[in-house]
């Protein structure tokens, strides 16, 4: 029996780098499992601000991947303004009134010439491209993957001209995605997201999204069935002989400007000023991009020498860091908008054995994960004295080498059993 044929639509693929690029590379490798053949879709030239090579050793020997040329914006920005593009590019956007002319106009530019985003213009190329490959192939289902949204209007034109099956998923929000205050929309440019939105969420057959808050936005907005398939964690062969000697607390991935937890630093430096053996162990590393105001806050609290700044590392180094950390720590900006986030290093984090200390909005659905499988605390951002209370206690449980996780209801979150869910709707 022949396995059905699925092609998905992404902009993401190795090398590059973050969980948006995990998502749909571990849907790809488990979905033959199920019956299902995957064809890929991405970019010949496409410019990714974060890299991993070795990620590429992880792409099936065995699956199509198509790739067509793509014109970004980006390449004629890094003329002018190398530092200010990769950075815009990567999500790094800077408080408005530090942000220098230049960048002030591209996020302008990017926002209101752009739309739905800068890859827009590998829409029209890809369409004429794959509408020939899908009649001849005989594919009856298309999935389109998105941030970049502008890959659903690829599939919402494609959905138009043939008889197709098109699910759509969403990895974050389109509209109510906290950068979006950031990009200068005029009131025109926004009326045009929203109404582009409208017609892919009503056009799709089935939508995609990785929280219940999501979920809840876009059935408001439509229809069509939408369903939750969550990020999650595959087995790794990283290993390591301990954990850190020092009290080492970490935090894996970008850290934003906006994602800057004040209450956190200033509740460090009392704990470093008022506990002489807690000021000789404690370290905080950051792994990843971060952000100038962060930084600017963590020296302003007093903790510059207690601070290790790591960058970006392969995602093999960063699951060390995870298994090597005593805690582990997870940011999410204090909004309504960012309850529906889940990053993509929840569920590495969840398997690591690791202490997780979250903070962020309150009831989002990362406190609904973290406090459902007993991995961590999750603290808002106006508890100071609780948040100082807690890590006090995991500060004594690592004086006593007993921080330890006893995690429950994690196989949900399994790679496998999220790409079970998926073909049940392919």
């Amino acid at each position: 029996m022949s396995k059905k044929k699925v092609l998905i639509i992404c902009y993401y693929w190795p090398p590059a780098g973050g969980p948006g690029v995990q998502r749909w590379l571990k849907f790809v490798k488990y979905l033959p499992e199920f019956g299902v053949e995957p064809i890929v879709y991405c970019p010949d030239n496409p410019n990714y601000p974060i890299i991993d090579e070795s990620l590429v050793s992880e792409i099936p020997k065995n699956v199509t991947i198509l790739k067509q040329p793509i014109n970004e914006p980006y390449t004629i920005a890094r003329l002018f303004a190398k530092k200010s593009t990769k950075t815009i590019s990567s999500g790094v956007i800077p408080k408005s009134k530090k942000q220098s002319l230049l960048e002030k106009l591209m996020l302008y530019v990017r926002g209101n010439f752009f739309i739905p985003d800068a890859r827009k213009y590998w829409i029209k190329p890809s369409v004429a491209y794959l509408s020939k490959y899908i009649h001849k192939h005989s594919i009856e289902t298309i999935i389109t993957t998105g941030p970049p949204h502008s890959l659903h209007l690829i599939g919402l034109q494609l959905k138009a001209q043939l008889d197709l099956n098109w699910i759509t998923d969403f990895r974050d929000p389109w509209t109510t995605i906290g950068y979006h205050k950031d990009l200068k929309l005029s009131h025109s440019s926004q009326q045009k997201h929203k109404a582009l939105e409208l017609e892919v969420l009503n056009s799709a057959d089935r939508i995609i999204v990785t929280s219940n808050h999501t979920k809840n936005e876009f059935l408001s907005k439509t229809k069509q069935p939408v369903s939750v398939i969550t990020n999650g964690y595959d087995s790794h062969t990283v290993s390591v002989e301990g954990k850190d000697k020092k009290f080492t607390l970490s935090h894996i991935g970008s850290l934003l400007s906006e994602r800057n937890p004040k209450v956190l630093w200033k509740v460090l430096s009392e704990l470093i000023t008022e506990n002489e053996v807690f000021s000789e162990v404690f370290q905080l590393n950051l792994v990843g991009v971060v952000s100038d105001d962060v930084i600017e806050s963590i020296h302003k609290n007093g903790l510059k020498d207690y601070l290790n700044i790591v960058g970006y590392v392969s995602h093999n180094k960063a699951i060390t860091f995870q298994l090597q950390s005593q805690l582990l720590l997870l940011i999410e900006i204090d909004s309504e908008d960012t309850k529906a986030i889940i990053p993509g290093k929840v569920f590495e984090y969840l398997i690591s054995e690791t202490p997780i200390l979250a903070i962020g909005p309150e009831n989002s659905d990362v406190e609904q994960i973290i406090t459902s499988t007993n991995t961590g605390t999750y603290f808002n951002y106006d508890q100071n004295s609780k948040l100082k209370t807690q890590i006090l206690k995991y500060f004594e449980a690592y004086q006593s080498n007993n921080l330890k996780v006893n995690a429950i209801g994690l196989q949900p979150y399994s790679r496998k059993a999220l790409t079970e869910k998926l073909t049940n709707m392919i």
